[in-house]
């Protein structure tokens, strides 16, 4: 019997970038969250380690890197444990790719947890930690796959407690923007650290978040214009909160109060424009 797992959106509530390394890596001070929405991973036993891509989103990974991540973890995990089997992997792709949401580094923090659940494999716990950073700076903390403060190059994770309880609409406008062109074109100072640390109610929440930002919003848009037509949609909605941008774009989020304003606005924006990809999930 296989086992299924769920890759959930990842969102930066908001992202401030605090420095460089000298290997080029940039820290961050970040929340992040997961929104019930995402991928669908599907393992099985096999003598060899494969991968099949389904879904709506499986043509944009034809020829991309981030179907091979699945790969490079698995054969990843493999080789930490000592594994000497394989695995028949379907991943059935519905987050848009290149959207600041990690999708890629979802699949691969989920390949890393079904596979030890297939596998019956317990690796040491620095081990894995390891390769998931080694994966993708956001790798370990979609192992975590719930709200936290990540700091450094995003190993540096600090859980919190539940949000409040609230819905996002996530909208892109099916525009790709890599993340390493979009660090290339920011520029201007770095931000002193301001994390938000602590346990709030719905109004206090977005409150705080209203006093952060998103530092990639400008390169972004510099790459994805449209991102903007996206931002002023969303604050036109009813129950709309807070309107940002998250990760490197060009994924945009609305975060609602209510489960129902958050449908009811998916479904204004869908009539509008058939084109673009949303989703609405819980916060978690």
């Amino acid at each position: 019997m296989g086992v299924i797992c769920e890759a959930y959106a990842k969102v930066n509530l908001y992202l401030h970038v605090t420095g460089q390394r000298d290997n080029g890596y940039h820290e961050l001070d970040s929340l992040i969250c997961f929104a019930q929405t995402g991928d669908y991973l599907t393992f099985s036993q096999a003598d060899d380690i494969t991968l099949q891509v389904t879904g709506p989103m499986a043509r944009f990974l034809e020829g991309d890197e981030q179907d091979n991540l699945v790969l490079r973890t698995a054969h990843g995990l493999k080789q930490l444990c000592g594994y000497a089997g394989g695995v028949s992997i379907v991943l059935e792709k519905h987050l848009p790719v290149a959207a600041g949401i990690g999708g890629g580094s979802g699949d691969a923090a989920a390949t890393l947890k079904g596979l030890c659940a297939l596998w019956n494999v317990f690796p040491d716990p620095m081990g894995l930690q390891k390769l998931a950073l080694s994966l993708g700076a956001d790798v370990p903390i979609c192992l975590k796959q719930h709200a936290a403060h990540v700091g450094g190059i995003g190993e540096v994770i600090t859980p919190l407690a539940p949000l409040p309880e609230s819905w996002m609409l996530l909208v892109n406008p099916m525009v790709a923007v890599p993340t390493p062109e979009v660090f290339k074109r920011r520029n201007g100072s770095f931000h002193a650290p301001f994390p938000m640390i602590g346990e709030y109610s719905f109004s206090d929440f977005i409150s705080e978040l209203k006093k952060r930002t998103n530092d990639l919003m400008a390169p972004a848009l510099s790459i994805a214009p449209s991102i903007h037509q996206v931002l002023t949609e969303l604050r036109q909605q009813d129950g709309a909160s807070l309107v940002r941008m998250s990760g490197s774009g060009a994924t945009c989020f609305a975060i609602f109060a209510r489960e129902e304003d958050a449908i009811n606005a998916e479904k204004a924006l869908i009539s509008k424009f058939s084109g673009w990809w949303t989703a609405v999930g819980k916060i978690i």
